[in-house]
């Protein structure tokens, strides 16, 4: 792990476990709005926020040119 900036603005805790954090944080760890976060316990008074990955997003597209043309129809042809 890289060299970590303390970040000296703080963030806040509402009535509701709504946290806000400065928006300096976000940017250096380019977590964006819409980003799927997973809170995890690091120690006590401690909690890491992890953007979640999407393997749907990570492997749209990676079997392209696999089969060959007519492939998927010949498939289809089999269950008639």
């Amino acid at each position: 792990m890289g060299k970590v900036k303390v970040n000296r603005k703080p963030g806040r805790l509402s009535s509701k476990n709504q946290i806000t954090l400065p928006v300096d944080a976000l940017k250096a760890t380019g977590i964006e709005p819409g980003d799927d976060l997973r809170v995890e316990v690091a120690g006590p008074g401690e909690l890491r926020v992890v953007r979640m990955d999407d393997p749907v997003v990570r492997f749209a597209g990676s079997l392209t040119g696999t089969y060959g043309k007519g492939y998927l129809k010949g498939l289809r042809d089999e269950w008639e």
